[in-house]
């Protein structure tokens, strides 16, 4: 079963790539691969928040906020300039002749 996805995507910089964050299924599978040695308090209140959120306990919203601040605190939060540009998503994919 799929979990919620968020408003907008968040960017995870990885060891050799950026990493798009889309929910809460992307976000659990992040957090099981943080290092062992890595897991602090805050890997662990970000990781209850998941489940909470996953038992519709806490808005998605609420997670996407909270891991990209878990993000930012760990040097972990990619810009969307750090994406390739064939990543990134065009803010008006409509062309107009007009």
């Amino acid at each position: 079963m799929a979990l919620e996805l968020f408003d907008r995507p968040l960017y995870a910089r990885r060891k050799y790539i950026v990493q798009e964050i889309t929910g809460l299924d992307d976000v659990f599978d992040f957090l099981d691969e943080w290092p062992k040695e890595k897991r602090d308090l805050t890997y662990e209140v970000m990781l209850k928040a998941c489940r909470m959120a996953a038992n519709r306990e806490l808005p998605v919203s609420v997670i996407a906020e909270n891991f990209r601040r878990f993000l930012k605190r760990h040097g972990r939060l990619a810009d969307i300039e750090d994406m390739p540009m064939h990543f990134r998503r065009a803010k008006d994919s409509n062309v107009s002749n007009n």
